[in-house]
């Protein structure tokens, strides 16, 4: 097998992979029938390619066979054919996801560096190749971006994508780069799942109301020059009529 027809294989696989993670995923988050259900499978599954091929300036190649679209339309399907229990639902959605977000990053950082880009660029394309689809459905689902704002998630796709990227560099093969670079997403992928890692918060703890505080910030404030000592002329009087 050549690594043209590798490539291929590989990328048949993500696509069905996220196009059922891309299915289930809309299944929980929102109530739609089945064309809705095969809009963002399909979504999903080519979403980030067409954008990874957009930028590359050649013809997506999810548009240029009628393979792309038949495989993401079965893989669509596999929530009305295989239906999971709700308890089951995320972690059915996590392994797909898994599956996907491993084989594509490998494949858009392998595309990428065949078009002529250096790594940088090739490990960038290797991780849009994996989000774009998944930011376009929860966009057209009305939710954010799960990838903005929870879960180790393009972390592991950049270091499959890395893996990928500097194989020229180091003189290995493009099978076994591939090979390890998806091995190596799945594996750190699948370590951030089973300890629950996520990447620090960028948000911050809203600031305390002025009833919360025993003193207020004006209470605190030292006197202005020239102000008189309300304190001491009260003790004085005092002192006075005693």
């Amino acid at each position: 097998m050549t690594i043209t027809e590798a490539i291929r294989v590989i990328d048949l696989l993500g696509t069905f992979a996220f196009a059922a993670n891309g299915a289930y995923a809309a299944v929980r988050a929102a109530k739609v029938d089945i064309v809705g259900l095969i809009v963002l499978g399909s979504v999903t599954a080519v979403g980030g390619g067409i954008i990874r091929d957009v930028l590359l300036d050649v013809q997506p190649v999810a548009l240029a066979t009628w393979i792309y679209p038949t495989v993401a339309l079965v893989g669509s399907l596999v929530p009305i054919v295989l239906r999971r229990p709700r308890r089951l639902l995320g972690r059915t959605i996590g392994m797909l996801d898994t599956i996907g977000l491993s084989l594509f990053c490998v494949v858009g950082a392998q595309k990428a560096l065949e078009h002529g880009l250096g790594p940088v660029p090739a490990i960038w394309l290797g991780v849009v190749t994996c989000i774009g689809g998944g930011i376009l459905r929860d966009v057209m689902t009305k939710r954010v971006p799960a990838v903005l704002k929870e879960g180790f998630y393009a972390v592991p796709a950049a270091a499959g994508a890395a893996v990928v990227a500097v194989a020229p560099l180091l003189g290995t093969g493009a099978g076994v780069a591939m090979a390890t670079g998806a091995a190596t997403c799945f594996l750190l992928r699948m370590i951030g799942v089973t300890l629950k890692v996520n990447l620090p918060a960028t948000h911050q703890s809203p600031a305390p109301a002025a009833s919360e505080s025993p003193t207020s910030e004006r209470a605190i404030e030292p006197p202005s020059p020239g102000a008189p000592d309300v304190e001491a002329e009260t003790k004085s009087h005092r002192a006075d009529q005693t």
